[in-house]
């Protein structure tokens, strides 16, 4: 896709008066179906056997995937005359990924990995080789880049390897339910792979163990107490749900000045020039989508599809079907953004230009350290998952929650890897690491009127199988200086701002 491209409508599924109802079938490995219920109109209750399979694996094969070292957590240091080259790198190795994972979903003979790996390892070597070259000018590149050119298959029930970096997951969140990873499969098993067959499926999943309902889940939320001192304000900035409809599946923080970098689509909602070639100046001077005009930030998350067999108009393009992203994108009900502060002391502004992001993409392949992204219901968000999507009691809608890093290094808006230069604050304790100052922490909260029952997932890249630990939200301050100082300040004194 193009700079400027942009898609300004889409269909909107209200649930209300309603009376479809579709059936997905999701293809597992070695040819198993397993049929997902999905419950159009709002009145309806599903039966319990559908309610309650989530809750366990069902038998026989499970759907496989690619799985590569994510060779970007293993850089936390590039020199910044190196760093458009790296970036540029970085997303040609996702983009072999892609390629990769389509035809061995495609393939006539799957159980032959060798003709999918092998291939993939012979593309990804010059790439890695490039990436030292560009590093190796400054002394920095890592000893185990070689390393990094050979991928696994591996089921959807085998575990990741844990090559994650960075901070842990904010455990305010609380730690998701069902079964966590396993352990890695090795190239040569036997398992086939998800081949898109039912109505609106790419055969990549989510499938139905990837949802619980979340009445049986158990309250598990814990944040740590407010200390003599602490900054108890809150700021809400407006910023709107996107209903003007502001998509790209870009990823100017990841991958600049490389379209398609996310290979899935993301909703924006905030500055509205934002796309893969955006500059800081670039967006400092765009138009927002906030009601309070000195916040110009950028804010964008993965779409959540309706799998319900009704294809969404990106069905042919990049990001969307080209990358086995189908189904409905659904407009959010509510977005709401709010920043808050520390419960141990103040917080210091944020500079200007700051890079956040949340969650990781690739959580699925790559284990869950940087996973951070959680889901729950209204009503229950006591309740938080963090690798299950929830299945809704009739009445409460589906919400998502991302609470961003709190910590900032005091020196860098980025890093590398775009993680080191923030941190999450002690899970029990709310102080920040060592060489860390507290900033506003961006809690962002979206709501959405779905179907009870599965048959919704958020867009991934397409090895990531659509899974619920995948999410992931991104941030790019764009706050006016002086608005800045001020939600700073209105949470240093215990105020509620917006």
């Amino acid at each position: 896709m193009g700079r400027t491209t942009r898609r300004t409508s889409r269909k909107r599924s209200k649930l209300a008066g309603r009376a479809i109802a579709a059936s997905a079938a999701l293809i597992l490995g070695g040819g198993g179906l397993v049929a997902v219920n999905v419950y159009a109109n709002a009145e309806e209750r599903p039966p319990p056997d559908v309610r309650n399979q989530s809750q366990v694996q069902g038998d026989g094969p499970r759907a496989t995937t690619i799985s590569c070292p994510d060779v970007g957590n293993q850089l936390p240091a590039v020199p910044k005359d190196a760093r458009a080259e790296v970036d540029r790198r970085l997303a040609e190795l996702d983009s072999q990924l892609t390629e990769a994972y389509a035809r061995f979903a495609e393939a006539e003979n799957p159980e032959d990995q060798s003709a999918v790996l092998d291939p993939l390892e012979e593309q990804r070597r010059p790439t890695l080789d490039s990436i030292r070259t560009a590093l190796d000018r400054s002394g920095e590149a890592p000893e185990n880049l070689d390393g990094m050119a050979r991928c696994t298959m591996r089921a959807d029930d085998d575990g990741p390897p844990q090559q994650g970096t960075g901070q842990d997951a904010d455990q305010d969140q609380g730690a998701g339910q069902g079964q966590g990873p396993g352990r890695t499969q090795e190239p040569g098993q036997d398992q086939g792979p998800g081949q898109g067959q039912g109505q609106g499926q790419a055969g990549n999943g989510p499938e139905a163990g990837d949802f619980v309902d979340i009445t049986s889940v158990r309250p598990n939320v814990q944040k740590p107490r407010n200390q003599r001192g602490a900054s108890r304000g809150a700021f809400t900035t407006r910023c709107g749900t996107n209903e003007n409809g502001k998509f790209n599946p870009d990823n100017v923080i990841v991958a600049p000045g490389v379209s398609n970098g996310a290979h899935h689509m993301h909703d924006y909602v905030g500055n509205q020039e934002t796309d893969a070639f955006s500059s800081d100046q670039e967006l400092a001077g765009g138009r927002t989508s906030c009601r309070n005009q000195g916040d110009k930030s950028t804010y964008y998350w993965p779409v959540l599809r309706l799998q319900n067999g009704n294809d969404e108009d990106d069905s042919g393009a990049d990001g969307g079907g080209r990358d086995k992203n189908v189904g409905e994108i659904q407009t959010p009900d509510q977005v709401t953004l709010k920043f808050v502060g520390s419960p141990v002391g103040k917080v210091t502004a944020m500079p200007r230009f700051l890079r956040v992001i949340t969650g990781d993409a690739k959580a699925f392949t790559n284990g869950d350290a940087n996973a951070n992204a959680s889901w729950s219901c209204t009503g229950f968000e006591n309740r938080q998952l963090k690798d299950k999507y929830p299945i809704c009691p009739e009445g409460s809608e589906v919400v998502r929650t991302f609470r961003f890093q709190s910590c900032w290094d005091g020196r860098n808006t980025d890093s590398a890897n775009h993680r080191t230069h923030v941190a999450f604050a002690d899970p029990r304790s709310g102080r920040c690491p060592r060489g860390f100052r507290a900033v506003p922490q961006l809690v962002q909260r979206i709501v959405y009127d779905v179907p009870p029952g599965p048959g919704f997932a958020v867009d991934s890249f397409p090895e990531q199988l659509h899974k619920p630990v995948t999410d992931h939200g991104d941030f790019i301050n764009v706050f006016d200086q002086r608005l800045m100082r001020r939600v700073a300040t209105c949470l240093n004194e215990g105020r509620r701002c917006s």
